[in-house]
């Protein structure tokens, strides 16, 4: 006869058991619509991680020039050779060189857009010409983000962002031993079996996403802040809360309706929209690029930076640095006529919030601890995609011949609640991946519905 302390025993067993089920199935869903898109930001990601290298080893032809003796020509004079070389286009940002044996870089825009001229610094020689959105790494960032295919599929890049940290956080509970019993570990920490079995896959996903899930789920909490609308959100809350854009800088200074990140690629997530300052003296004589490189440079502007020219008579000139050292991090823009600094941002004046995102992107990036971050980035990476086939293999491999093979929904109402209603709650908090999921209930609904109606027995 049970004991009293041992008779609810097999009412937990049940409930813990339709929890596994019910949570099993989400994380079924949540890998159905992401691992398609996380091999391919996998993959991408994976390339971008060494950009740099890449072009310095792939197309040193256009990036690497030899160091010579004699002194680099003017920003002046090598923009003037690049609008000679598009003729059709017009000037519009100024990329100096990172290092003495790297090469200059004019963005000249025209009709058919944006063509990046690469200049040797010391004689002026054109090295290549390129279109901004053919070039290799450009390519690659905006294949990372879906750009190619507009706004629409920018956002499921948001969506499955949101499903990735369901996927991680689910992932994990299905992991978290239980009933091993006799110091066990298959699943946990050891693969069993051979690759002719589903178990051998099965533990070998499991253990993969014990490894990985934490780097997984930071790779997806880093990209968030760059999504359509929460990152959008996100950025224009801390804002307003004074932990993102340093306003105060802005305070009696005239601007622009054009953001920043509309004229400059570096501005980075804290100033990207941040307003353009404008230029007051529209009846003084313009003081030329050559001097406003000056400035920039006795201001401590970092080599490899970016500047957009003026536009028109209350443009500016804007200037941002981007290193690969987070805290070098600068934002300065100047009067067209004066050369006075307008706004001048170090990194450290950037808001609280400001400063930990572009912590987390820059590591999201390989960019923050050398090559050490890097490695670690691509380790994830790779996991994601080993996630991703084991996950299809098992499913494969466990799917009913003609069927899709979702798992089913437990028969205790309270576990399919629980689980449901707490991801339905995460969505609150993600309002595109919260409409995907409301559209994924409405139509597991709708399914259910159908199949029970398919199998009620016709009445006369």
């Amino acid at each position: 006869m049970l004991s009293p302390s041992s008779a609810p025993v097999p009412g937990r067993a049940r409930l813990r058991d339709a929890l596994h089920r019910a949570v099993w199935r989400w994380h079924f869903y949540a890998g159905l619509l992401c691992l398609p898109f996380l091999i391919l930001l996998s993959a991408t990601g994976s390339v971008y991680l060494f950009k740099d290298e890449i072009n310095r080893t792939l197309f040193s032809h256009r990036t690497i020039v030899p160091v010579r003796a004699s002194p680099p020509l003017s920003p002046e004079r090598l923009i003037f050779i690049a609008a000679d070389a598009v003729p059709d286009a017009q000037p519009t940002t100024y990329a100096s060189p990172e290092a003495p044996d790297r090469a200059a870089i004019v963005t000249m825009t025209g009709p058919t857009g944006k063509t990046l001229v690469y200049l040797d610094p010391y004689d002026g020689a054109v090295l290549d010409r390129v279109g901004r959105n053919d070039e290799a790494m450009m390519v690659v960032r905006r294949l990372h983000s879906l750009a190619y295919f507009g706004p629409v599929a920018n956002g499921l890049i948001e969506i499955v962002a949101g499903f990735t940290l369901i996927l991680v956080l689910s992932g994990i509970y299905l992991w978290w031993p239980r009933r091993q019993g006799g110091g066990q570990g298959g699943g946990v920490v050891t693969v069993r079996g051979t690759p002719a079995r589903r178990v051998w896959w099965r533990d070998l996903h499991a253990v993969t996403g014990f490894l990985a899930g934490a780097g997984l789920f930071f790779l997806a909490a880093t990209g968030l802040p760059w999504s359509i609308l929460w990152g959008d959100q996100f950025r224009a809350v801390s804002n307003r809360a004074g932990l993102g854009q340093p306003n105060a800088l802005w305070a009696g200074v005239p601007v622009s309706t054009v953001p920043m990140g509309a004229v400059l690629d570096t501005a980075g997530w804290a100033l990207e929209a941040a307003p353009l300052p404008r230029s007051n003296g529209q009846d003084g004589v313009p003081i030329g690029i050559d001097r406003a490189t000056e400035i920039l440079t006795g201001l401590g502007m970092p080599a490899g930076y970016e500047l957009a020219l003026p536009e028109g008579p209350t443009g500016v000139y804007a200037a941002a640095a981007y290193p690969r050292d987070v805290t070098r991090q600068r934002m300065i823009s100047l009067d067209q006529y004066t050369g006075r600094p307008l706004v001048n941002v170090t990194f450290g004046e950037i808001g609280l919030v400001g400063r930990g995102i572009q912590y987390g992107i820059g590591l999201h990036k390989g960019e923050f601890a050398g090559r050490l971050n890097q490695l670690l980035m691509l380790a994830f990476c790779l996991a994601t995609i080993l996630l991703a086939v084991t996950a299809a293999v098992m499913w494969w491999k466990r799917r009913p011949k003609g069927r899709l093979g979702v798992p089913a929904w437990p028969d205790d109402r309270r576990a399919v609640g629980a689980v449901t209603g707490l991801v339905a709650a995460f969505g609150i908090a993600f309002p595109l991946t919260g409409l995907a999921i409301l559209a994924m209930i409405a139509l597991d609904a709708a399914l259910i519905g159908l199949r029970r109606g398919l199998r009620r027995p016709a009445t006369a």
